[in-house]
């Protein structure tokens, strides 16, 4: 199964953003990671899961603590094909073939690819591409030769995967609660205390982590960022040890641990008054790959929810002969295609911000923390509907671990945690219209968008429109009333946003298109605003093959 070929609506989305030159490499390249990643990539992910799972090799033969992760073989030919195709380093430096650096658009297209298949392996993918941004963005020029080369390989020289370490078990989310301290110990740091929850530990080459200055104050304004590689150069283990390694439900490919440092050799990143600023840049960074990971594996329970159905019989037809079935697929299909239009179309605006190659005004920058927010809410819960749906379309073969869809059940669920539950997000809204009143740049932006629509579709603009007087009124409504039931309605709130991005985004895609996505955004708009009981035009059934792209080739 090549995935990328299985997708057109993935060519449709990156026509759209990427010039014919870069469209035209990133095509060949995807084709063939979209292939690897149907089949021997997919392979070693279930083998991962179940046998290989990374392992903890705490002492040597001789008794000492070498804090050691084991991954099978498969795992790291994973890791050569997957970095060596440019998913990190091509974001950081010219791919050879055009001279020319590829983006972000390139790498998380490739993410949501491999995302279908692995889900636990984007998650190391993910904080190296954070530890790339901030060694590109705020090391010196000594820390970033240090390591970035390292962090940015493509096969020229050993790859330093990456990690963010964040939690510590007084914290949680909480980071300003942080304890690990650094102590100057010459011209670098050492690191003292432990990190909870750290993700790609004992994988990674070098990890980026908040610790508090011997005399800085509480809370998160004077935390610093450090770089700690994982090893000195002798190879012996940096002044850390890792505890043990988290048995998690899902994402097993990514070894989770306790890591303490014990005079851990730290080199400081940037101003040490903003090293919380600098990581949470990183977070948004990380929103954006959870919310691609969860695109990948609402497509990849699709894909196979589609295939069991035309494959089943039950009493004498196909399932996909069903029109309970063909609903559930078309509504799985429609709502997939405009969630992954709605991420990739904020891709632009987010590297603009994150790159800071252009002056950005302060509506820019909350507009960017916003959709990325309600995006990665709604993405992963999505996720978790789509893996339950798939398993559902198989019946009891769905709990059965001979197929993916356990284990896209078990992947999923992790994402509505990793890097803000709906809670800490649906906060982010209420801070962002607090702060920055970025719910009327929001509508602006969306009646604009709207204004520029063929008049053809003035009664779903209508709709739309209607949907946004309502949004006015609540967050109108809210700003006269306390904290707690503002805090009470965030989510609320942060969910209508999302319902008008995605229409508009809907709309947008129907005008270029043709007849298919019109017929998505007349299903989406149906689907999110209406709500009928009976629904005698029933489209999802009118529509299923062409919904289904039975016969669509990439391309075309």
């Amino acid at each position: 199964m090549n995935l990328f070929r299985e997708d057109p609506n993935l060519a449709f989305i990156l026509k759209q953003y990427l010039d014919g030159e870069m469209y035209a490499w990133a095509e060949q390249e995807l084709n063939e990671f979209g292939e690897r990643c149907g089949t021997d990539i997919d392979r070693r992910a279930a083998h991962t899961d179940r046998e290989g799972q990374p392992r903890l090799i705490k002492y040597d033969k001789f008794g000492d603590d070498i804090s050691e992760v084991w991954v099978n073989e498969g795992y790291r030919q994973t890791i050569a094909e997957t970095y060596n195709r440019g998913i990190v380093g091509y974001v950081h430096k010219e791919i050879p073939e055009l001279g020319r650096k590829g983006g972000y658009m390139y790498s998380y297209a490739q993410g949501y690819l491999l995302s279908q298949a692995e889900p636990g392996f984007y998650c190391p993918v993910t904080l190296t591409m954070a530890t790339a941004y901030l060694l590109d963005q705020y090391a010196d020029e000594g820390v970033k030769q240090k390591f970035l080369p390292h962090v940015v390989s493509t096969g020229e020289t050993e790859l330093f995967e990456g990690a963010t370490f964040l939690t510590e078990r007084q914290g949680g989310s909480d980071v300003g609660a942080n304890e690990v301290k650094a102590l100057l110990n010459g011209e670098r740091y050492k690191l003292y205390g432990e990190k909870y929850f750290a993700s790609n530990a004992g994988m990674c080459g070098v990890a980026m982590v908040l610790a508090r200055r011997e005399g800085a104050p509480e809370g998160t304004k004077r935390l610093s960022l450090f770089a700690v590689p994982w090893r000195k150069e002798d190879g012996s283990v940096n002044g850390l040890q890792l505890r043990r390694l988290k048995d998690k439900l899902g994402v097993r490919a990514v070894p989770s641990g306790e890591v303490v440092f014990e005079g851990a050799d730290a080199y400081l990143v940037g101003d040490p008054t903003k090293g919380f600023y600098y990581m949470m840049e990183a977070l948004n960074l990380s929103r954006v790959c959870n919310a691609i990971a969860s695109i990948g594996i609402m497509q990849r329970a699709f894909l196979e929810a589609k295939k069991y159905a035309y494959k089943r019989n039950a009493f004498g037809k196909r399932l996909a002969d069903f029109p309970m079935v063909k609903e559930t697929l078309a509504d799985m299909a429609v709502k997939q295609e405009v969630e992954a239009s709605a991420i990739f179309s904020i891709i632009p605006l987010f590297e603009r911000v994150m790159l800071k190659k252009e002056q950005m005004s302060t509506d820019d920058v909350a507009m960017n923390r916003l959709l990325i927010a309600l995006l990665k809410m709604e993405t992963a819960e999505q996720a978790i509907r789509f893996a339950h749906e798939a398993i559902e379309m198989h019946g009891g073969n769905g709990y059965i671990e001979d197929f993916v869809t356990p284990r896209l059940l078990r992947d999923a669920q992790v994402l509505t945690v990793w890097e803000g539950t709906a809670n800490i997000l649906g906060l982010e809204v209420l801070r962002l219209i607090h702060k920055y009143n970025v719910h009327h740049a929001f509508t602006k932006r969306m009646r604009e968008e709207m204004k520029a629509l063929p008049e053809q579709w003035r009664n779903q603009k209508a709709v739309i429109e209607q949907g946004i007087r309502q949004l006015e009124g609540a967050v109108a409504i809210l700003a006269r009333e306390s904290n707690d039931i503002q805090t009470f309605h965030c989510k609320r709130v942060a969910r209508l946003m999302t319902k008008i991005y995605e229409s508009v985004i809907a709309l947008k895609d129907a005008v270029i298109g043709g007849e298919r996505k019109q017929i998505i955004a007349d299903i989406y708009l149906r689907n999110a605003w209406e709500g009928k009981e009976v629904d005698l035009e029933m489209l999802q059934v009118r529509y299923f093959d062409v919904l289904m792209n039975e016969g669509v080739q990439v391309g075309t």
